[in-house]
């Protein structure tokens, strides 16, 4: 294991890059969309995932938020006119509406049948995608402490994104069913804090000295330092159905780093919460979405409005994001709040379909339907200069 080292991080710099993995489910899925990404994907990366109605995308390495959203487009775009060439479709969503996993298929790899042989029903239950945002910045040590610290950010952060409410065809009651599926294999969820990257090593020697894991990548955590680039990975949200409510919230997640950096340079990161009260602010983002009322640690306790509590936190973050250029993506939060999320839209067409005297599976239709449309919301047409 290296030591996650950036060679050009300086102390004091606050530098921070960005990318994007996005994972899709595919409507009539043909193995020749694959072929068609890989060769268009340009500066980009597209990958199979663990079932053959999926696919991830990987931005280049961006340097803004700005930039960070352009990628996006292309990325979007590359996979939504490759489907199209083969009769397929692309949705954002981190389940789909009414699709069974005994009907899926997985994709023929060595890795994902020893997944499957090791994890069993649990894996075979995961049709689901996420959407993880990298950043890199500082050296090792630093992106270890300002990921502890992020930590208390995440229920959040997840809030926001949440477009899972459906499974299987019926209401979960959840906006986010996606984690409670994730929660069935070992190693999801809050990591504990990390102070350091010698701890966080120290963490995966043992996991690997009494054989439960081949490497870092295999710690399926909110967040995590990634093993492949020197960043830090947040993998807690769902896949937004809209490309700007994506662009959002890597907006306050990068704003939410510089400002921990400023911090850490001056030894005055914020005192740890307790990893049990976190975890209890995640079920409650799970459960209620941009609705859910999360601790209140800043005022003598109690809860707090999710949207009071956003508001509080773009202004502390107003100077990061004047210097990141982008301030107007950010305050952007507060109308996912306001407005609702892909879960919010998703339950609010489906119910009124019904009061219209839809079937469940016409009205489950209809929610497809709208998410594909999502999906390409601003996507626009593939640029001849990206290949």
């Amino acid at each position: 294991m290296t030591d996650g080292t950036s060679p050009t991080t300086e102390k004091g710099d606050l530098s921070i890059t960005l990318g994007v993995e996005e994972e899709f489910f595919l409507a009539n899925p043909e193995p020749g969309i694959f072929e068609t990404c890989e060769e268009n994907s340009g500066p980009h990366k597209v990958v199979r995932e663990f079932l053959r109605s999926q696919i991830e995308t990987n931005t280049r390495v961006c340097g803004s938020v700005s930039e960070l959203r352009e990628a996006m487009r292309e990325t979007r775009r590359l996979v939504i006119e490759a489907a199209q060439q083969h009769g397929a479709a692309v949705m954002a969503a981190s389940t789909h509406p009414f699709a069974v996993w005994r009907d899926q298929s997985p994709t023929p790899r060595d890795r994902y049948a020893h997944f499957a042989a090791t994890y069993q029903e649990a894996v075979r239950r995961l049709v689901v995608g996420g959407m993880h945002i990298h950043a890199g910045f500082g050296d090792a040590d630093t992106r270890v402490r300002v990921m502890t610290a992020l930590r208390r950010f995440l229920p959040l952060l997840h809030a926001l994104s949440t477009s899972s409410p459906f499974n299987s065809g019926h209401e979960t009651g959840f906006k986010s069913y996606r984690l409670t599926i994730m929660g069935n294999l070992p190693r999801t969820g809050m990591p504990g804090p990390l102070g350091s990257w010698a701890g966080y090593e120290r963490l995966v020697d043992e996991y690997r000295r009494m054989n439960f894991i081949g490497d870092g990548s295999e710690l399926w955590w909110d967040i995590r330092p990634s093993i492949a680039y020197p960043t830090v990975e947040m993998r807690i949200c769902d896949v937004c159905p809209r490309l700007e409510e994506a662009v959002s919230i890597a907006a306050l997640y990068v704003c939410l780093i510089r400002w921990l950096m400023r911090r850490d340079l001056k030894g005055e990161l914020p005192a740890e919460p307790l990893t049990e009260l976190i975890a209890e602010d995640r079920w409650m983002a799970q459960r209620y979405g941009v609705f859910a009322f999360l601790g209140n640690r800043t005022s003598g306790g109690g809860r707090i409005d999710i949207y009071d509590q956003t508001a509080e936190l773009i202004d502390e973050l107003a100077p990061d994001a004047r210097a990141l250029g982008c301030e107007t993506e950010l305050r952007n939060a507060l109308a996912i709040i306001r407005d609702g999320t892909g879960a919010d839209r998703q339950l609010d067409l489906y119910r009124l379909r019904g009061l219209e005297g839809d079937t469940r599976d016409e009205a489950l239709r209809r929610v497809v339907d709208l998410l594909l449309a999502e999906t390409g919301e601003g996507v626009g047409r593939l640029s001849e200069d990206l290949t």
